[in-house]
């Protein structure tokens, strides 16, 4: 709504103020004397007064119309068009942090996807190598049961022989000092067909 201008206002004033000491004037006329005497219009100074009350409201209207309230209302227009901006930033940081979430939990997921893949393939590259080492182990040790195998025959034929030529010659010591008479080959026959009935041979 537009302002009324200051004269118009005035005048508006100046007439309403007229008609209001015309009319009491003429009711002061008819009635006794009395009455309040602020209401006392045929007074010059309430006239006066009137007209002052009249001009200091002019002034604060035109006070008011033209310096308070353009101040208030840009006052509230600043008010609102920084309301409006922290929104704006608000909003664009809202988004900012969305997006940085996102990416952040895509990020997480690729490290996870990555790690999980890392962590297979050291597992199958661990296993493969301990396989090949098991294996490289195992035929190294078949060959040391191998030789230790062929050793231990060759210990137990070693001992075997030594076994029957030491019972050959205490059998053929006992027989010749028994009967006097050396029998070496029916002695090695005899012990040999001990040893083996007894499976040492």
């Amino acid at each position: 709504m537009k302002p009324m201008p200051l004269a118009g206002m005035l005048a508006l004033l100046a007439t309403s103020a007229a008609h209001a000491v015309e009319t009491a004037g003429g009711a002061m006329e008819e009635t006794t004397t009395g009455g309040m005497p602020q209401l006392d219009f045929s007074n010059p100074l309430m006239l006066a007064q009137v007209v002052w009350m009249l001009i200091i409201f002019g002034v604060l209207y035109y006070v008011l119309a033209n310096v308070a309230l353009p101040r208030v209302t840009s006052v509230l227009d600043e008010r609102r068009h920084r309301i409006e901006g922290d929104l704006e930033a608000a909003r664009a940081a809202k988004a900012e942090a969305d997006a940085a979430a996102g990416a952040y939990q895509s990020a997480t997921a690729k490290a996870r996807a990555d790690s999980q893949a890392a962590i297979a393939g050291a597992l199958q590259s661990a296993q493969a190598e301990a396989s090949a080492k098991n294996e490289v182990l195992n035929a190294r040790l078949a060959e040391q049961i191998e030789a230790a195998e062929a050793r231990i025959a060759t210990a137990r034929d070693t001992a075997m022989a030594a076994l029957r030529e030491v019972a050959t010659d205490t059998a053929n010591a006992m027989v010749t000092r028994l009967t006097g008479l050396k029998q070496e080959a029916a002695t090695a026959a005899a012990v040999q067909r001990q040893l083996a009935a007894q499976g040492k041979a």
